[in-house]
């Protein structure tokens, strides 16, 4: 894991962080301060860190934004695996998929924000970093969007999913044969679908009282 941040006033300490991360000094105080009322006080987070998160409580999809600041990917380059807990850097780094994009940005920054964004979502729905989201793993994911609604059954979810899927696969799959089998949405088809959905500014949290559509105001 990163290096823990014992004496977060540092200005090195800051600027590096800025500088990889995009949030000014001060945003990345006000974070820091978060992080130490998560964790008690420590320098680690853990995942039961979150349970006295009560923006979070009712968000259909809690565990996989929780499990995302532990999954490796979203923090480490070529990070492959979850870890138990994660230091204030290694925080800092997931919050920033969240920014919004900044008004003075160039074209090419906001679509390297974009990609950054979509990868994100990606690593969410594919759980065994296979590189692929198969049906089983966005399954579940849509039903657990639209169970937890109370207005439709699992079942009814579940056939949803599976329609949803096939969808996808007519999109992404130029031909395929009656007898074969859709292995499942790449990132490349996933980039694909959402191409038309201005993701860089909808991707946020808000958690701790803290909104992250104003960390760049």
């Amino acid at each position: 894991m990163g290096t823990s941040l014992s004496a977060p006033d540092q200005d090195d300490d800051f600027e590096d962080l800025a500088a990889r991360t995009g949030f000014s000094l001060e945003q990345i105080g006000n974070l820091h301060k978060r992080f130490k009322h998560l964790t008690n006080n420590q320098s680690t987070l853990r995942r039961e860190n979150f349970d006295s998160v009560t923006d979070l409580m009712w968000n259909p999809i809690r565990s996989e934004i929780i499990e995302a600041f532990f999954d490796t990917r979203n923090f480490q380059p070529g990070g492959t695996g979850s870890v138990r807990e994660i230091t204030f850097e290694e925080f800092l780094i997931v919050m920033s998929h969240f920014r919004p994009p900044e008004l003075n940005m160039t074209s090419e920054q906001r679509e390297s924000l974009r990609t950054k964004k979509l990868r994100f979502l990606f690593n969410m729905y594919d759980k065994d970093n296979d590189g692929k989201i198969t049906l089983q793993e966005y399954r579940h994911v849509v039903e657990e969007l639209l169970s937890r609604s109370g207005t439709i059954g699992k079942d009814t979810a579940k056939d949803i999913a599976d329609a949803a899927m096939l969808e996808v696969a007519s999109i992404t799959v130029v031909h395929m044969e009656p007898d074969e089998f859709y292995e499942g949405i790449t990132f490349e088809h996933f980039v694909k679908i959402l191409k038309d959905i201005e993701i860089e500014s909808k991707m946020y949290v808000r958690f701790l009282n803290m909104d992250t559509t104003t960390l760049c105001k």
